[in-house]
Formats: structure tokens, C-alpha cells, sequence
């Protein structure tokens, strides 16, 4: 549907929907509902537009267009992803679709592949966490024990958003402040090897606007690399976990590193972790 061959009066009443329809979503979530801190000056109800623009990995100023129901560019994933962010049935997403100008797809789009060796080994990990990740930091596919150890939620679907938004995990991170210097760093590091890809930038962006602390320690300009880490976290009824892992390029998938776990030795992780994973049994 060409939405710029509409009358002008048709434009303006599915602008006015657009617009009335996202804020209404968007109204009914708080920010608990999606892993986020609370935050504060709130001056209305619901999750903030740069909160769903950086959830659903878009720019702001994008999502803000299209909430004003301005004539850009969409693609099915985009509206694929502000959907998931905002919750919607399956009659929304449809109608998200129409308001949009794009005809609704039957079903949803195929997750990416991940080759079948790849995806053995990760689940052969268990219990120790592993997961893979875009360059873009995006979680491409990840493990049981990594969903409960980094205390993940459907929403979290980028490390670099879910490690300044996701309180539960902040809570748990031992030094968090300095953990967060070093993925920043890292972040940075790893935007500087696709100076010609304009993601990283966004993303950034996004960032800033949603987490001031984010915001702060990117303002330093930190730089960082590393292959090899440990990370410690308190989980409650389990204790402290101590990890030390390893980051693995995936030759086959460009762009895609492997992050391996396993317990620290003399730190009595190994014995949590199996608790862990025992009292939270996998989903059938």
C-alpha cells in the first residue's frame, strides 16, 4: 500500500491513529514491565519513547516518526521488534502493519540460523553459561544456565542494552561500575573495526538517551579488548557465582563471537550452579 498516494484528509486520520495508537501501548507498560529501572521526573504514564526505541534496537528520532505516523521507510522486522518491545496481540501487530502500510505477514519471520554444530556445543555446555552474540551485540542464541545466571527476561535481546537496563542483572553484577567501563570500552573498541556501519552510532545514541550512566562513561571514551574475563554475581538464594570466561570468534558467522563460562576454581561456583539449574527445572 503507498501510503503517499492517499488523500490528504486519509493521511492525516492515519497519522492521528498512528500516533494514538503507539502512545496508548506504550501507556499501559511500566518500565518493571520490561526489566528497566524506574527511574525518575516521569511526567507521564508508560514507558518513554527512547525506552522503546533502544528495547526494540531503532534510533529514536526513527521511532519517533513513526509514532507520528510521518512517511518513512519501515521494514517488517523493525515493526516486528517495536511489536515484541510493546507487547502487542496479534490483532495489533496486524493492525501496526496496516497503519504502517505494509501488508501483514501470515506468520512471523524465521529466526536466524545458527549452524547445528554451533548450536550443540552451547547446549552441551550446560550447566556453564554460553551464548552468541551479533556484532552488534545482538543475543543470537544463548543457554538455560546463561538465562538464569545473567538473570535474563524476554526482553533481553542485546547485551550492551540489557547490562544498563536490566536492574535485576545490575543488582547482581559485583562491581558493576567497573564492569560497565570495560563492556563500554569494548563496545566502543568493536565500532571502530565497521567505521562504515551506521548501527553502532545509533545505538549509541540510543543509549545515551536511555541510561545516563551509559551516557557518562561513554563521554570518557574508553577503549578496551579483551578475549579473557571473570565476573562475579550474587544470586539470591544461590550465593556469589564466579565466572571466568572466554570470548570466541565464529569464523563461519562474521561478526560473531561465542562467550563461554565456567566456574571459577576454589569458589565453590560449580556446586551453586548446579543448585541453581536444579531448583529452576527447563521448561519442556
Amino acid at each position: 500500500m503507498d501510503i503517499s498516494r492517499l488523500p490528504a484528509d486519509a493521511r492525516q486520520r492515519r497519522r492521528a491513529e498512528m500516533r494514538e495508537f503507539l502512545r496508548s501501548r506504550r501507556a499501559r507498560l511500566t518500565p518493571a514491565d520490561v526489566g528497566m529501572p524506574p527511574g525518575t521526573g516521569r511526567r507521564t504514564p508508560g514507558l518513554r519513547r527512547e525506552e522503546v526505541a533502544v528495547l526494540a534496537g531503532v534510533g529514536v528520532s526513527w521511532y519517533t516518526w513513526l509514532e507520528q505516523g510521518r512517511d518513512i521507510n519501515v521494514s517488517a522486522d523493525v515493526l516486528d521488534a517495536v511489536a515484541r518491545v510493546l507487547r502487542l496481540e496479534p490483532a495489533e501487530r496486524e493492525h501496526l502493519y496496516l497503519l504502517a502500510g505494509l501488508n501483514p505477514p501470515q506468520s512471523p519471520p524465521a529466526a536466524l540460523p545458527v549452524p547445528e554444530p554451533l548450536r550443540r556445543l552451547i547446549d552441551g555446555w550446560l550447566p556453564r553459561p554460553a551464548y552468541v552474540i551479533d556484532r552488534h551485540w545482538n543475543v543470537v542464541v544463548v543457554n538455560r544456565a546463561a538465562r538464569l545466571v545473567f538473570q535474563c527476561n524476554e526482553h533481553d535481546h542485546n547485551c550492551l542494552v540489557s547490562f544498563f537496563t536490566n536492574d535485576r542483572y545490575r543488582a547482581a553484577l559485583a562491581d558493576w561500575r567497573d564492569a560497565a567501563r570495560e563492556i563500554v570500552g569494548q563496545f566502543r573498541a568493536d565500532a571502530a573495526r565497521y567505521p562504515d556501519d551506521p548501527q553502532f552510532g545509533r545505538l549509541a545514541s540510543d543509549m545515551c538517551a536511555a541510561s545516563p550512566a551509559f551516557a557518562e562513561i561513554w563521554a570518557e571514551l574508553p577503549v578496551g579488548s579483551s578475549t579473557h574475563g571473570t565476573k562475579a554475581l550474587e544470586i539470591p538464594g544461590v550465593g556469589t557465582l564466579t565466572f571466568e570466561s572466554t570470548a570466541l570468534p565464529l569464523p563461519e558467522l562474521p561478526g560473531h563471537r561465542l562467550l563461554l563460562h565456567s566456574p571459577a576454581p576454589g569458589t565453590g561456583t560449580a556446586a551453586r550452579l548446579a543448585s541453581l539449574l536444579a531448583a529452576e527445572p527447563a521448561v519442556a
